[in-house]
């Protein structure tokens, strides 16, 4: 069975008011990549995946006027795609959703949020002190994590959690002191919600629950100077590195930075930098496994049109995967 996560930039803009794709002249959110363009590059990228669940980050948007699921829906039909069925949970405002597209045939999904007097709804408020003033401020999520209750067709459950975290650049800001306030401010809630994503986690892997955890987490060991300053990233929490290793997460490319941080780096992104005039790529993108699904040996991939061989030596992959986004997909492969 393939799993996989994928951040889409700006899905939304590539459907109409009636939730069809757009295939058309018009600049999409891509520099220099026309929506048909960005289009046919998806459609290409998602067929070589072939995966029976895709976690779509910056998913269509959901509203009063539009539909996200049948958005996707519409996608995974114009390309022929297994993965026939959408799956949203809370919807947000930032018109970036957070949803799944499956395989109606291989599994089944509902949205099931969960809630712990150590981890509220997503949807809520988790109060936490963020700038050591004794008083507690109130965390909440832009995007909240989609909970998905998943049964194979061989009839095993388990428990994926998709996620896309605050980013914690200092937009905004008016001079070098006002960017440090803002970035410092930001790192505090990415910290703040990674902590409330590893209560839940927590949760479920005490009740012996199989569980994933995927998505764009915007962060990632020895990402930032930010990091020595609150002593460790939010990816290393969501893992629960400093728990027992019964409870803890894994990653293999999140693993080999934290193991080898002077190592060749995996990354699942490329952005380009104007004012460098060069690209830059990082590792934001994860699958973290419980043990009991790690100790099945899957395997993952990151589907990257330089750094992965096969990708590399198909051209129109390789191009799809460049014009589609500006990141790349991550797969697992593990036998449920």
């Amino acid at each position: 069975m393939r799993i996989a996560t994928y951040n889409v930039e700006w899905f939304t803009y590539l459907f109409d008011k009636n939730n069809e794709l757009l295939q058309d002249d018009s600049w999409s959110s891509r520099h220099n990549v026309t929506k048909a363009m960005q289009v046919k590059a998806l459609g290409l990228v998602f067929q070589s995946m072939d995966a029976d669940v895709v976690m779509v980050i910056e998913a269509p948007d959901t509203s009063p006027h539009r539909s996200g699921t049948k958005a996707l829906e519409n996608f995974a039909k114009h390309f022929g795609l297994r993965t026939s069925k959408a799956l949203i949970g809370f919807d947000n405002n930032t018109q970036q959703e957070i949803a799944m597209l499956y395989d109606p045939n291989v599994v089944t999904a509902v949205h099931d949020p969960q809630e712990s007097e150590a981890a509220p709804l997503f949807d809520q408020a988790f109060q936490m002190d963020l700038d050591i003033d004794a008083k507690k401020d109130d965390v909440v999520f832009s995007k909240p994590p989609l909970e998905v209750a998943l049964t194979t067709k061989a009839g095993n459950t388990l428990r994926l959690i998709g996620a896309h975290l605050k980013s914690k650049a200092p937009h905004g800001a008016r001079n070098d002191a006002d960017a440090m306030r803002i970035s410092i401010a930001n790192r505090r809630k990415q910290l703040a919600q990674c902590i409330w994503l590893r209560a839940r986690v927590t949760d479920h892997m005490n009740a012996g629950q199989s569980i994933m955890v995927m998505g764009d987490f915007n962060d990632g060991p020895g990402l930032d100077g930010y990091e020595k300053l609150f002593g460790r990233s939010g990816v290393e929490i969501v893992l629960g590195e400093s728990d027992d290793a019964q409870l803890a997460l894994f990653d293999p490319h999140a693993h080999a930075v934290m193991t080898q941080p002077f190592g060749a780096r995996p990354t699942t992104s490329r952005f380009y930098v104007s004012r460098e005039k060069r690209f830059l790529n990082a590792l934001l993108d994860y699958i973290m496994v419980s043990p009991d699904l790690k100790a099945k040996s899957p395997k993952w991939h990151i589907w990257h049109p330089f750094d992965d061989p096969e990708c590399w030596e198909t051209p129109e992959v390789r191009e799809a995967l460049l014009m589609a986004s500006d990141h790349f997909p991550v797969t697992i492969d593990i036998d449920l």
